[in-house]
């Protein structure tokens, strides 16, 4: 890997096989849901559907146990934990949702949540690749401290920033200031989304900043966000399945387990 460090060279590991899992996983239940004959389909032992994300926490656990049994000298296996941890945190990840909402939303508007999810780990790792560095603008002077005062101080500072980012609604603004600190500045010192917490406390109705909020969110952040939907969709599939069909399937999923198990 060159010039990189070890601890580089995992990162990219599990960078790769954080985004190889997510595509492949992806072309699997879109082949599923597409009924495509020849494809395996679920994993329904029993005839109980086991999510993927269960393959990714059992996945997650070995790469991570892997990785830390192994001596430092064993760096090409100490790799392929890393990739193994990657894998697992895809399919962690890509349901997300559903265990947020501890219910199948994988499909439906509300499952949206776990792409999301991928994509920020994506973000994150790929920054982290790059060289940035958390917390840290690395340009500002060191204002006459220590230098561990004036890193703490510095980070503390950025910190401060993306929390305001993240109570303003701009939840990607937010975390990934965390990595490059201007992101968190800027978002801190825009005006809040019109739902969001900052706005529902300092924003009075009828206000200036409340009538420009909304009118900033439906006039550019709205279409932003149906393009950044539409790119999603292109690689994940459509997550248009209402929220009731998905009800009645677990309904039904649940009174089948019962079926089989005699309860």
């Amino acid at each position: 890997m060159g010039h990189w460090d070890p601890g580089h060279e995992r990162l990219l590991y599990f960078f790769l096989g954080l985004v190889i899992a997510f595509v492949l996983i992806r072309i699997s239940v879109r082949l599923i849901r597409a009924k495509v004959r020849w494809w395996p389909g679920n994993v329904t032992p029993g005839g109980m559907h086991i999510h993927h994300v269960v393959f990714g926490v059992v996945a997650m656990m070995l790469g991570g146990v892997i990785g830390l049994a192994l001596p430092d000298d064993a760096g090409d296996w100490r790799l392929w934990s890393a990739a193994l941890f990657g894998v697992g945190t895809a399919l962690v990840l890509d349901e997300f949702a559903l265990i947020l909402h501890l219910r199948d939303v994988y499909w439906t508007h509300a499952g949206r949540l776990s792409v999301d999810a991928v994509f920020l780990a994506v973000g994150v790792t790929g920054l982290l690749l790059l060289g940035a560095k958390p917390l840290d603008y690395g340009l500002l002077p060191d204002f006459g401290l220590p230098p561990h005062v004036a890193g703490v101080l510095i980070a503390l500072i950025d910190l401060g920033f993306a929390v305001v980012a993240l109570l303003k609604g701009k939840i990607w603004t937010g975390l990934l200031g965390l990595l490059l600190p201007p992101l968190a500045e800027i978002g801190a010192m825009r005006l809040a989304r019109p739902n969001s917490p900052w706005a529902r406390w300092r924003y009075r109705p009828g206000s200036w900043e409340q009538t420009t909020a909304i009118r900033r969110e439906a006039r550019y952040r709205q279409p932003l966000i149906l393009a950044k939907i539409r790119f999603q969709e292109f690689i994940s599939g459509r997550h248009d399945l209402p929220e009731a069909e998905t009800t009645a399937g677990n309904n039904h999923e649940n009174a089948s387990e019962k079926a089989v198990t005699g309860q």
